[in-house]
């Protein structure tokens, strides 16, 4: 009797953070749309050549991920500043791998990421400080329901909202709408107060689809390598089979105002936990 409202008062908790965790998360039906800018788009770069991309439906964090919860899953905390509502940086592409697997098994879903064949963090042995290419090889399993990264192709989509323009804000962003570098604004446009640092997500009014702080605050990690595109009509890409770099998007507090537009794309080694750098969480709809 006892083993059993154990049993039961373990599932109400478990139950309880899935729906918290739920509520969280915003669920971004698929479509198809035109990555990358158009070659008229001010003070954008070469790498953001235009093609068409289909993604399928997907749930992403209203929120970067916060120092809240990256402690509460990690035991640590690694950021420059220190605030439990503010996003959590200085974390590497490695730890953040780490992170939605223990995560997903924590709340009894089946971890996305595998590495030599092992999806228990515990087995991969301790995060690189250097490229490493046992963990370059990380693969993703194919059905799992956990959390992991959104793909380059799925964080622009998500970004953009139904935009065509520079910013998911229209064609200028200000530092009432986000938290980037306002001593250097976007295209000639108006300075504005520089902050510095990282502030407490969800400061700012969401995107059309209820996302939060996808310009500015802090860079997020995505899964992709940094390739060049494929310039083909592509259907949930997950980007280039190898490379020595991974794929940033967004920008952060610290970004000049072409650095957060929605089409930016900037690299960054795997290994290495850059200040200002976080991420934020995609989960299966299934």
């Amino acid at each position: 009797m006892k083993k059993t409202l154990l049993l039961l008062v373990i599932f109400i908790i478990a139950s309880a953070l899935w729906a918290q965790r739920n509520s969280e998360m915003v669920l971004i039906n698929g479509g198809t749309f035109t990555m990358g800018s158009p070659t008229n788009e001010p003070q954008r770069s070469a790498s953001e050549v235009q093609h068409q991309v289909t993604v399928s439906s997907f749930y992403m964090g209203k929120y970067e991920v916060t120092q809240e919860e990256y402690e509460a899953v990690m035991g640590w905390n690694p950021s420059q500043w220190k605030g439990y509502n503010l996003p959590v940086d200085q974390v590497s592409w490695y730890d953040a791998l780490v992170f939605c697997n223990k995560l997903s098994m924590k709340e009894g879903l089946s971890p996305v990421y595998s590495i030599n064949g092992n999806t228990d963090p515990a087995r991969w042995g301790t995060v690189p400080t250097e490229r490493n290419a046992t963990w370059n090889a990380a693969t993703m399993v194919a059905g799992s329901n956990g959390y992991r990264l959104p793909t380059e192709a799925e964080w622009e989509y998500a970004c953009r909202a139904g935009t065509t323009t520079p910013f998911n804000t229209g064609n200028n962003i200000t530092i009432n709408e986000a938290n980037y570098n306002g001593n250097h604004p976007y295209n000639n446009n108006t300075e504005g107060t520089y902050r510095q640092k990282t502030i407490v997500v969800g400061s700012f009014t969401p995107n059309a689809w209820g996302l939060y702080d996808m310009h500015g605050n802090v860079r997020e990690w995505c899964w992709d390598w940094y390739e060049a595109y494929s310039t083909s009509t592509q259907t949930d890409p997950t980007g280039a089979s190898s490379g020595s770099d991974r794929v940033g998007r967004g920008g952060g507090w610290f970004s000049y105002g072409q650095n957060v537009r929605s089409a930016y794309r900037i690299n960054g080694a795997p290994s290495y936990p850059y200040i200002g750098v976080g991420f934020r969480l995609v989960r299966a709809t299934q």
